[in-house]
């Protein structure tokens, strides 16, 4: 990350004024380590990786489990909308909507077909239309399935992992939180 001075980021190859008035030479960089630190130019290293999807920071995970809002003395905060308890959802509650989310937009497509057949004695649903649909409603709940299972962070996260035969190898199929079938 950045050379830092009194909280400041300084460049190298630029010049810099100290809060004294002092300027330094573009090459201050060329000052050895205890120069620099007796004049109090700093090295911050980058912060860790990590994936924001799943994780506060590079220490803290997510809760996998809703949380119920709470005050210091640990009594019920009340949510001004709902007059209830406050829940903060967690992954898996998040997961889970958008899943039905999906399989949602994926049936949308074809619901048409399924009211006609219920409204228009002459007409029946494709079996391909009835294949796909019931399809969705397999793999939703399969995909629901394994995000109840996920028992901690790690397990959540390999949701996302697409299978391969080998570390490089092609994809082998999608990965278990995407795993719809093909659409029709």
């Amino acid at each position: 990350m950045p050379w830092k001075y009194s909280g400041r980021i300084i460049r190298g190859g630029k010049s810099w004024v100290d809060n004294d008035g002092t300027t330094h030479p573009k090459t201050w960089q060329l000052w050895d380590s205890d120069y620099r630190v007796a004049r109090g130019v700093t090295w911050e290293n980058d912060p860790a990786p990590y994936d924001n999807r799943f994780y506060w920071d590079a220490d803290t995970p997510r809760s996998l489990a809703d949380t119920l809002w709470v005050d210091s003395a640990d009594k019920a905060v009340i949510d001004p909308k709902t007059g209830q308890q406050g829940v903060t959802p967690g992954l898996k509650s998040i997961h889970k909507s958008a899943t039905k989310a999906t399989a949602e937009s994926f049936l949308s497509k074809s619901d048409w077909q399924v009211i006609k057949a219920t409204e228009v004695s002459e007409y029946s649903v494709p079996s391909n239309i009835s294949t796909y649909r019931a399809a969705v409603r397999t793999a939703s709940n399969s995909i629901e399935t394994a995000i109840d299972s996920a028992s901690n962070i790690n397990t959540f996260m390999a949701l996302w992992d697409i299978p391969r035969d080998s570390a490089n190898g092609p994809p082998t199929g999608n990965a278990p939180i995407n795993d719809w079938p093909d659409e029709v």
